[in-house]
């Protein structure tokens, strides 16, 4: 760099200058005190002989040539008797060029090392010229608009921790002077300014680029400000949640510790205290480390802490340090679980300090250092300053947790849509305000009118019959292992007791073969367990029978207590199909919520049923339309497809071979519903809408009149109606839809035998298309699909 006003963009032209210092030299001169007159005049000379140093100039090598008598220039500004104390420096504004300092700087900057290259932080590169503008307005205007923020130094010192050091600036030796093309700033252009700070051309516009000089130069007077600067940032670090989630955040939090110890050698983790358990947990989180738990998720408060540090932290809340941890592990004989925790980690001298507040503990802060006696009961007292902060941040963490706790509640267990979480908040609110203006708080009762209810179901098809099949095969297995094992037993001892065992074991098999019954399997179960089990016990200490009885109580599952393998793959099935059928449907709804907002509700049986209800009342906009319902229902009827060959292409993969049988209700009246507070979810509101969940629980157990044949059939979507309209619509859906190869062309109508209460039903049926695999472009009905598999 040759000129100090090289590739810099700012409203000003910079020059250095001695003028106004030097004309406060001529007035000490006139001083009735001799020896700071004749000074003054002393250092007038020196300038006098080169008046560039008055007039000002931006060329670097100046301060070079002239090294000596700008020295000599600001000998009382940087005074020899307090230069190896005060961290001073002259520079230039909005520069890094420092061209005079004191010895203390030097030596700061010495020890730095070469490598390292001096900046200013906290300085907003993108900023510094309307920086210099508003300080144009005040020195040119009068204009003061207050722009200041702390600007600092960060440098490390001889054990390389950074040490922070913050910069007052004295702008007393400096003058602004406008030229002639500089435009006259009204206060109209300031009132404009203030409204658009981040419009640099209207900035430029009013200060264009080197229509002021500036002539001078600032004396920088630095303090240290590691301590402050350190609590300043922890407390930074623990405001910013996001900053918290970063792979960063704890060795950036190590650096901040170091800074306000001053030592490099240390750790920090932490540990979170469970009053029900009275026990320390880990801390989860990238980086997260607990030294008192080493290894360990937890540890109860007596596994981790003698009885003295549990006082000290626990009951007094006081910080307990360990200068020695050697020292101390020897003294206790090894017994003191802290001491050897620390020891187990290398670690030889620590700070554990109580995370406590009125309530009583919350964690515990430990600091901890690989070296004796550096971490001890003096600088533990500069944790006093920092702790509010953190005990704060884990309040707060604490509050954020059991609210992330009620939100997994409330999503997994009473769910409220998103779609009609505005009433239940407006409510809430309201709840709220009637409460702090001292009235008797209502929540009222949430309610939606005129909306279109549509329900769907994919069923498992003769559930009931595959839920006995597996039971009844697991009894026969148990039952005929039993036999086996009393046969033996009769063998050695010929009780009449074990021929009354057989003879009722006998009865058991022959009941299941020929008529399985609802409460077959309790009577079982209840023979097993009042005369099988204690006869077992018995029997598993005689040596020809231990083998048998132990293979026997091996098969049985220890959670249900009998034996769980047929029933199990059934259980096991279920559960998958309900998963992964559950799954589709949530992943289809996004994008179903993008085309139109709309209340959404699924559940888990033997399949998964849905309900959609869609209108105004429930988007709280003027914007819903018949078309989106429509919309809807086509959406629906795609997805049920799509919903049918998802299950068949992962039917290989479930324990057992199952079926199931698509429906779709339709009713063409809008109707209202509203929250039940009690069940915790919403249901239709009057006797006429009751009709319709009459005929949801009610239809797919539903006759085709005149026959004994259920309207839902396995390999079909049946859609159940009662208006002519609904058959219209839904037949121009399923002509689309056998146009895209989701459904086949074999469409029949069907009239249902009347429900309780409800007559005319009537169903469209029409077989899926299905594919053998993802990738297959080939379409096969249920038979054919079943024949490619079985292939």
């Amino acid at each position: 760099m040759t000129d100090i006003n090289e590739n810099i963009e700012s409203p000003f032209s910079l020059k250095v200058s001695f003028d106004k210092l030097l004309k406060h030299y001529e007035e000490l001169s006139q001083s009735d005190d001799e020896f700071i007159a004749a000074k003054a005049r002393r250092v007038i000379k020196t300038a006098d002989a080169y008046p560039i140093l008055r007039e000002g100039f931006s060329d670097v090598s100046i301060l070079k040539e002239r090294e000596k008598e700008i020295s000599t220039i600001l000998q009382d500004s940087f005074s020899p008797v307090l230069t190896k104390n005060e961290i001073k420096t002259a520079s230039v504004p909005f520069h890094n060029l420092i061209f005079n300092s004191s010895e203390r700087f030097k030596s700061i900057i010495e020890t730095a090392g070469e490598d390292f290259e001096l900046q200013i932080k906290n300085m907003p590169k993108d900023d510094t010229y309307i920086i210099a503008c508003t300080i144009i307005l005040d020195f040119c205007y009068g204009y003061t608009i207050n722009f200041k923020r702390p600007f600092y130094y960060e440098i490390p010192d001889e054990n390389g921790i950074i040490q922070f050091y913050k910069i007052l600036y004295n702008a007393d030796f400096t003058e602004i002077v406008p030229s002639e093309n500089a435009p006259k700033i009204t206060q109209e252009d300031v009132d404009e300014l203030l409204d658009n700070y981040e419009n640099m051309a209207l900035w430029k516009e009013k200060f264009p680029p080197n229509s002021y000089t500036f002539k001078g130069f600032v004396i920088s007077n630095i303090f240290n400000v590691t301590a402050d600067q350190a609590i300043s940032n922890i407390k930074s670090s623990l405001i910013g949640e996001e900053k918290r989630k970063d792979e960063g955040f704890m060795k950036d939090f190590h650096k901040i510790f170091q800074s306000l110890l001053g030592l490099e050698d240390i750790k920090v983790g932490f540990s979170i205290y469970n009053k029900e358990e009275d026990s320390f947990e880990r801390v989860y989180g990238v980086g997260m480390n607990s030294f008192l738990l080493n290894d360990s998720e937890s540890k109860s408060c007596c596994g981790a802490l003698c009885e003295m540090s549990y006082n000290t932290l626990l009951k007094e809340k006081k910080f307990y340090t360990i200068s020695d941890v050697n020292k101390f592990y020897d003294l206790s004989k090894g017994k003191a679980p802290q001491y050897k925790s620390l020891k187990d980690q290398n670690i030889q001298s620590a700070i554990l300090a109580p995370i406590a507040n009125d309530e009583g503990l919350m964690g515990i802060l430990e600091i901890v250092s690989e070296q004796p006696k550096v971490l001890n009961s003096i600088n533990a007292n500069k944790l006093v300053d920092v702790m509010p902060f953190i005990v704060t941040a884990v309040e707060r963490s604490k509050n954020q947790e059991q609210n992330l706790i009620e939100a997994i509640i409330q999503q997994e267990c009473t769910s409220i849509h998103p779609s009609v979480n505005w009433r239940f908040e407006k409510e809430a609110r309201q709840f709220i305000k009637d409460e702090m203006n001292g009235k008797e708080p209502n929540f009222n009762k949430i309610a939606f009118e005129n909306i279109y209810p549509l329900y769907g179901q994919i069923d498992i098809k003769g559930s009931s019959e595959a839920r006995n099949s597996a039971t009844q095969k697991d009894l026969q297995i148990q039952l005929n292992m039993i036999k086996s094992i009393i046969l033996n037993a009769f063998e050695l001892e010929k009780l009449p007791i074990y021929e009354q065992f057989l003879y009722q074991i006998n009865e058991y098999l022959e009941g299941l073969d020929e008529h399985f019954q609802v409460d077959s399997e309790q009577q079982i179960s209840s023979f097993i367990k009042q005369d099988i089990d204690p006869l077992f016990e018995h029997l598993k200490v005689i040596p020809s029978l231990k083998d048998e009885v132990y293979t026997y109580f091996k098969s049985i599952d220890e959670k249900v207590d009998v034996l769980y393998k047929h029933r199990k793959d059934y259980d096991d099935t279920i559960a998958l199909v309900n998963k992964e059928m559950a799954a589709l449907l949530d992943k289809k709804q996004v994008d179903a919520q993008a085309m139109y907002p709309h209340y959404f509700e699924r559940f888990k049986t033997d399949g998964v049923e849905h309900n959609m209800y869609i209108g105004e009342s429930i988007t709280k906009e003027e914007s819903f339309n018949p078309i989106y319902l429509y919309n809807l229902r086509l959406w629906q009827l795609q997805v049920m497809c799509e919903m049918e060959n998802s299950f068949y292409l992962m039917q290989s993969n479930f324990p057992i071979k199952l079926d199931v049988a698509s429906m779709i209700l339709v009713f063409n009246q809008p109707l209202s519903i509203s929250f039940r507070m009690d069940e915790k979810q919403f249901d239709v509101d009057g006797t006429y809408n009751a009709r319709y969940e009459i005929v949801k629980k009610r239809v797919d157990k539903a006759y085709i009149k005149g026959t004994k044949e259920r309207v839902t059939q396995k390999g079909k979507i049946s859609i159940v109606y009662s208006q002519k309209q609904d058959e219209i619509e839904y037949m121009r859906y399923i002509r689309f839809l056998q146009s895209k190869k989701y459904l086949d062309d074999d469409v029949e109508i069907v009239e249902l035998q009347d429900l309780q209460a409800v007559t005319g039903l009537k169903a469209i049926r029409v077989s899926v298309l299905y594919h053998k695999d993802p990738d297959d472009k080939s379409f096969y009905t249920y038979e054919d699909l079943m024949k490619e598999i079985k292939a």
